[in-house]
């Protein structure tokens, strides 16, 4: 696929460096010549310099024959404008645009073939808020994922000492919860995959991911570990696009303050939140946090652009007392040196925008792409269609599938009904079915596995 990425910043770098070592024709477009350098010197890759809602500049970038432009510099405006050039001159099939403003967002008709040419539209701060509202559903989840609508979920915990799994092989989780249907779908030990088995042995500090349907989760988190207390009383520092979404989005179910260091943004925030208390100040003020009860707070969240402050000011919360704390991190390079010490959670915007962007890049008939332990592995829903002639998965069982090495059928969605993948489950076609693949260059394999043949048309 002949793709141009627009901006080289965290994103568009992010998604190039995903696409890069699958076979695809890469286009990085930047105006900074410097991160274009860095990007050509470690991805097999064309760069180019210039605007990218310029014409010439498009040109240049190869869209007379382009598949996908995907437009995610730092100003909407240019996304949008580089979206109408590409639409109009080059009639490029799929254009997808990075757009922050809720302004632009909540205007009805404003994106479609007759507006604005927009084919999907991504919006990173409502994806960040999505992920950390689902992370506090689930106190001690180091990740949760949504698939087929919220029907189904994979989650990623930390197994502590003392988890009634831990210790034991994976054969007796039937027999500790017997009206459990769930699956491990991997489990990270030191670093290193391991696809598990049934006589895979749970150690403690395993990062485990298991895939249950929602209304199961919390009993398969707590075989695997204590189960932490609900949150009640959060502490957000930073009223920004995010903060205020996430502030507005769980206000009416938990205890929220916002600590903002702009009064202007304070005045906003008062008067356009109900029931969250907005605190003018410095999230790293040790004398603010001690007066508004820090040591009594269950979880703390810091959510400025800044990393360095938040880590500070996480690191500063966690000393006075901070049951829990969750960190914006948008240094890909900081997410790993500070995840599982002090700060219990370090929420990337880059891993979880780039999921959303790759489901619309893959091929085949591909709902969602979720991107797992910082861009190591990935998480996909994908579409079973076909029949036994034209597919080499439909109406076969899971056992007879020529799966891919370093892949694991986790569980498959068939109408209203979740079923955990065992070695007897029949893949039927309009099947949704959930995938994990610990080593992400087995995409193309997999997405030959899911291709129907010529004979089903």
């Amino acid at each position: 696929m002949k793709i141009i990425i627009l901006g080289a910043g965290q994103v568009g770098g992010t998604l190039a460096e995903h696409l890069a070592g699958e076979a695809n024709d890469i286009t990085v477009v930047d105006t900074d010549g410097d991160r274009l350098r860095d990007l050509g010197d470690r991805l097999d890759i064309r760069t180019v310099q210039g605007k990218g809602s310029y014409p010439a500049v498009l040109r240049q970038a190869g869209a007379d024959d382009a598949d996908m432009l995907v437009a995610v510099t730092s100003s909407d405006e240019a996304n949008m404008i580089a979206c109408q050039v590409a639409h109009t001159l080059f009639h490029t099939p799929t254009k997808i645009a990075r757009i922050r403003e809720a302004a632009y967002l909540t205007r009805a008709g404003l994106f479609d073939k007759n507006a604005i040419p927009v084919d999907v539209l991504i919006s990173p701060e409502q994806v960040v808020t999505n992920y950390i509202k689902r992370l506090i559903e689930y106190p001690g989840a180091l990740q949760v994922i949504d698939f087929a609508e919220g029907k189904a979920q994979l989650v990623a915990v930390k197994a502590y000492y003392g988890g009634a799994l831990v210790g034991q092989p994976l054969r007796q989780l039937r027999a500790h919860m017997p009206n459990v249907e769930t699956r491990i779908a991997a489990i990270y030990r030191r670093d290193r995959a391991i696809l598990p088995h049934g006589d895979t042995v749970i150690e403690a500090d395993d990062e485990v991911f298991f895939i249950a349907a929602k209304a199961d989760i919390r009993a398969v988190m707590g075989e695997l570990r204590r189960l932490d207390e609900n949150y009640k009383r959060i502490v957000i520092a930073g009223g920004g696009n995010i903060g205020e979404r996430l502030a507005e989005a769980i206000e009416s179910r938990y205890q929220v303050k916002i600590i903002e260091v702009s009064p202007a943004r304070c005045r906003y925030l008062s008067e356009h939140l109900d029931s969250t208390v907005v605190l003018q100040g410095s999230s790293s003020d040790r004398d603010l946090l001690l007066e508004e009860n820090i040591g009594n707070t269950d979880l703390f969240l810091a959510l400025t652009n800044d990393d360095e402050a938040n880590i500070m000011s996480s690191l500063l919360a966690k000393r006075l007392g901070a049951r829990k704390v969750m960190t914006l991190i948008n240094n890909p390079a900081y997410v790993d040196l500070v995840q599982g010490g002090e700060i219990d959670v370090a929420v990337s915007p880059q891993l979880a925008t780039i999921g959303t962007l790759l489901a619309h890049v893959r091929r085949g008939d591909i709902v969602s792409v979720h991107s797992l332990r910082r861009g190591a592995a990935e998480a996909i829903e994908i579409v079973a269609h076909g029949d036994s002639k034209s597919s080499k998965v439909v109406s076969r069982a899971i056992k007879d599938i020529n799966l891919p090495t370093g892949t694991a059928i986790g569980a498959v969605i068939r109408d209203e009904q979740v079923l955990i993948a065992h070695d007897i489950t029949v893949i039927e076609s309009g099947d949704h079915v959930i995938m994990f693949l610990v080593d992400k260059k087995c995409i193309r394999d997999v997405e030959r596995l899911f291709q129907v043949g010529l004979s089903f048309f």
